[in-house]
């Protein structure tokens, strides 16, 4: 119960940050964090775009889209993939190409990326499949100590600059499944947010983790 009332306190906290967020506009950066240049950025993603698309927008639903993300949020996963801290079979094969890079070049890939605009998603049409994934989104299950995911990813799915939380709107359903059982599993667990996702996905079934992906999948950003 203790570790319940610790997690519902930080949500709390991340939904307050979260409403102050609305007021300074999406293009608002964490404090101290410089913004690359999304131009020079798009000269260095040649290696990306097999998987992830020339914008940012992937084609398999296995493959996350990432236009229009949090621009540090990629940062940071860029630098957890480059320093192998974040494992994935697939990003493995770009690592060397990543360690090859500055500081400088992760945040202008960041920047251009973060540039796009994502081509969202359409949820399945299955009601009780929709009806759940409504309520686990928005107001979570306090009997399974599963809280909203409003409070750090909004109410549209476009994440959250300030607190650095990821925008889910449209996300591909395969990667939303799949990353949501590694934080189950506890085998994606690069940076302090993890441990919160963690302690969340852990409480979700297969079907609740499916649920939540369609519709995350069709939120619009």
């Amino acid at each position: 119960m203790k570790s319940f009332l610790i997690l519902t306190a930080t949500f709390v906290l991340v939904f307050n940050t979260n409403a102050a967020e609305k007021s300074l506009g999406p293009d608002d950066m964490p404090k101290g964090f410089v913004s690359g240049d999304a131009s020079k950025g798009s000269a260095l993603v040649q290696s990306c775009a097999a998987c992830h698309g020339a914008d940012g927008n992937s084609i398999n639903s296995d493959w996350p889209k990432i236009a229009g993300q949090n621009e540090k949020y990629l940062y940071e996963q860029i630098k957890y993939f480059r320093s192998g801290e974040r494992n994935n079979a697939l990003m493995m094969t770009v690592t060397p190409y990543l360690q090859s890079l500055s500081e400088k070049d992760l945040l202008d890939i960041a920047a251009f990326y973060s540039s796009n605009v994502s081509t969202g998603g359409q949820a399945k049409n299955d009601t009780e499949l929709l009806e759940l994934g409504t309520k686990l989104y928005r107001f979570g299950d306090i009997k399974k100590q599963i809280p909203a995911c409003t409070s750090c990813h909004s109410v549209y799915g476009d994440g959250n600059n300030l607190a650095n939380y990821p925008a889910v709107a449209g996300q591909q359903v395969g990667y939303l499944v799949s990353s949501l059982k590694a934080y189950r599993s506890k085998e994606r667990n690069a940076g302090e947010q993890s441990l919160v996702m963690q302690s969340i996905a852990e409480n979700l079934t297969d079907n609740e983790i499916d649920a939540l992906a369609n519709y995350m999948h069709g939120l619009y950003k």
